[in-house]
């Protein structure tokens, strides 16, 4: 695994919408300590815009979150927006709501292995975000994510968070996924006031030496901090990750 930690950058979305905001907050990123960013949630940028920032701010893309949409109807654009911003993994962030519980998940599959099959001629990874919805069991007993797992020829970005609200134990998935793990995002959960909450990285429950131990293993190869919402200013949460995960090894 890459010991250079990244941002997920849907983290400070509000702040990335445009080609000056991009700037600014890849500024925040670099006086941080980060190294590698994971291009999501960001506005109408152009690649090359994109890869200039990151250049200026001593920044790599490691992986991407796309939508569907644009994988099938404008996959030469994705493929030349991967290119320009020097990435080769391109992820999905999340299934379309009709096939959360298992109905006609094989279409989705099928259409996840149509487009992973065109991006492996173009030398870019496909991988699928998962969430916690992926596992609610069909009439059948069986989960989404089983199906994504026995039929998808694609990789996945895992996030330990949503793993760990599905109750499932982050390691051990990601143990079991092995090389089919290319990223992970690592979210901490919290509760307060009784409520399960998203937290900076040891501010909350879930085994971060276990999980950076199984990321490891599974021969993961980037680590990027994530928290879709935070109680404080983003750019803070994301400090305090950082600087967590530095005394655990990362850079």
């Amino acid at each position: 695994m890459d010991q250079r930690i990244g941002a997920q950058l849907y983290t400070i979305r509000d702040f990335c919408q445009t080609k000056e905001d991009l700037d600014a907050s890849f500024a925040k990123l670099q006086k941080i300590g980060y190294k590698q960013v994971q291009v999501s949630g960001i506005g109408p940028i152009s690649g090359p815009d994109v890869k200039a920032a990151c250049d200026k701010y001593g920044l790599e893309v490691s992986c991407t979150h796309r939508s569907l949409q644009s994988f099938e109807e404008d996959f030469e654009n994705e493929v030349a927006f991967h290119k320009a911003i020097g990435c080769d993994i391109a992820g999905l962030g999340a299934m379309p709501r009709e096939y959360w519980n298992g109905e006609n998940i094989m279409e989705f599959v099928d259409r996840m292995n149509n487009i992973n099959d065109a991006f492996a001629k173009e030398g870019i990874t496909f991988a699928y975000h998962n969430h916690a919805f992926e596992f609610e069991k069909d009439a059948g007993g069986k989960f989404a994510m089983d199906y994504l797992l026995e039929h998808g020829k694609f990789s996945f970005i895992v996030d330990t968070y949503w793993l760990a609200y599905a109750g499932i134990n982050p390691a051990k998935f990601i143990k079991n996924l092995g090389e089919r793990a290319v990223a992970i995002h690592f979210k901490d959960l919290a509760i307060i006031d009784n409520a399960i909450v998203m937290a900076e990285i040891t501010y909350g429950n879930l085994d971060w030496d276990e999980i950076i131990a199984a990321s490891r293993e599974a021969g993961a190869r980037f680590a990027l901090v994530e928290q879709d919402t935070c109680r404080r200013d983003p750019f803070e949460s994301l400090k305090m990750s950082y600087d967590a995960l530095v005394k655990k090894g990362f850079i």
